[in-house]
């Protein structure tokens, strides 16, 4: 898995094309069908990526008795398909996990970019970090899809009698963008889209160093003496990259080469983040299908890897990478998966995306009626999933319902898979056969 990448940067962890190639839906990475939404607190807005509120080590933040999340959002009325062209960051809070309120949008104007996309929140001794994509240059007439990773802090948060109150004036700050050598730039790009964006903080508990992950490409130019197959491959470059911060500032970090790169496999890792378990890192990003590589089939999907330190080197959990799925009656179900460490499980937190929509791109949905566009949108969070991991394995348990994130202490009811989907389409492999089998039996 550790590789030497020759011209195309240091040595990193690479998920290869044969690791990519034994993806496939089994009992325990599919989740259960979820249908139309049965919770949505907020049904005025369109709500999609979201992130928690976290700590310096990475625990689910306390505020006066609140935990809060933060959600790309964009009025309901908007055809879905065009929310990210005006993307908002809004806070909703919960005393139980349960029940959820309204903050509203965080910021009120001066945010970097055309519009805002997603991010991390850090939570320090009092102050509040908010990490985020700066899409879009501030100065263009029309849209644009530049992207750099931003920072706002200043602004506060507290608990009032009405609830949780978000304060500013809030600081923008540019804190990276692309080097051109690392991570590849817009003027580099080819093909699909480039991406930098996504920034997501961590703090190392073995080491204490500090860092910011994000999602990124690295340059892979076409070369000579490759053939046009070869050549189109390259064109899917995506790689988790990561910034550190010698003095630990939250608000100063230096570029540092990519953890993992998918050369040839996948264009798109987005959202990193890492869940320790076990003194093990485990690293996790979103895909689609249609950012895998020519030759190389996976589901929309939470991916995820795993080291011995954070550095790595990293290996694909299950064999494949795959973590969790949609299941082959509603593919596009949910996105987004965001996952955090509760009890002895891992729990996985996403948005309801088009839970009624079984084509093979989602490029086909802006040919359907707009009422049946918003009809097939779940556009509020998905159930939250439950995952068993055990070293370089993975098994989905079962399901809460959307909204949830359980209490700190609060223990979670018993879970055995028997609700998660069996039966999957022809060709499709069953549990316990195929070149990953192993990875699916018992812990």
């Amino acid at each position: 898995m550790h590789e030497t990448s020759g011209g195309d940067g240091p040595h990193r962890s690479r998920w290869t094309r044969g690791q990519a190639a034994s993806i496939e839906r089994r009992h325990g990475n599919v989740a259960p069908p979820a249908g139309p939404p049965t919770v949505d607190p907020f049904p005025e807005l369109h709500v999609w990526d979201t992130w928690l509120l976290r700590d310096r080590h990475g625990e689910i933040a306390d505020v006066d008795g609140y935990r809060l999340a933060f959600s790309l959002t964009a009025p309901a009325d908007l055809l879905p398909g065009t929310r990210h062209d005006v993307a908002e960051i809004r806070c909703f809070y919960s005393a139980d996990g349960e029940t959820w309120r309204d903050a509203g949008a965080v910021f009120d104007g001066g945010a970097l970019g055309q519009r805002q996309w997603a991010g991390s929140a850090l939570y320090d001794d009092g102050d509040l970090y908010l990490y985020y994509t700066a899409a879009g240059r501030d100065d263009a007439d029309e849209l644009t899809y530049t992207q750099r990773i931003a920072v706002a802090h200043g602004g506060t948060v507290a608990a009032t009698d009405e609830g949780i109150e978000l304060a500013g004036p809030w600081t923008h700050e540019t804190l990276l963008e692309p080097d051109g050598d690392w991570y590849e730039t817009e003027a580099q790009s080819r093909g699909m889209t480039y991406t930098f964006r996504d920034p997501w903080f961590f703090e190392d508990p073995a080491t204490g160093e500090t860092h910011l992950l994000f999602e990124a490409n690295v340059p892979a130019p076409e070369r000579e003496g490759d053939d046009a197959e070869t050549t189109e491959r390259r064109a899917f470059n995506g790689c988790i990259g990561v910034a550190a911060s010698p003095s630990d500032d939250p608000l100063s970090w230096e570029l540092r080469p990519p953890l993992l790169d998918s050369l040839e496999v996948n264009q798109e890792l987005e959202r990193p983040h890492v869940v320790v378990a076990d003194g093990r890192y485990y690293l996790f990003v979103c895909s689609h299908v249609h950012t895998f590589a020519p030759g190389v089939t996976g589901p929309d999907g939470l991916y995820g890897f795993v080291a011995d330190a954070f550095g790595g080197e990293y290996r694909p959990l299950n064999g494949s990478g795959l973590v969790a799925t949609n299941p082959p009656s509603a593919p596009f179900q949910a996105y987004s998966w965001m996952a955090f460490a509760h009890d002895e499980e891992v729990l996985i937190q996403s948005f309801l995306n088009y839970h009624d929509f079984a084509g093979d791109s989602l490029d086909a949905v802006a040919e359907l009626p707009e009422a049946e566009q918003r009809d097939r949108f779940g556009g509020t969070l998905a159930p939250t999933l439950r995952l068993a991991v055990d070293g370089d394995r993975t098994r989905l348990l079962g399901a809460l319902d959307a909204w949830r994130i359980p209490t700190p202490d609060e223990s979670l009811p018993p879970a055995d898979g028997s609700e998660l989907p069996a039966d999957f389409d022809e060709g499709v492999a069953e549990a316990g056969t195929g070149p990953a089998a192993g990875y699916y039996g018992e812990f």
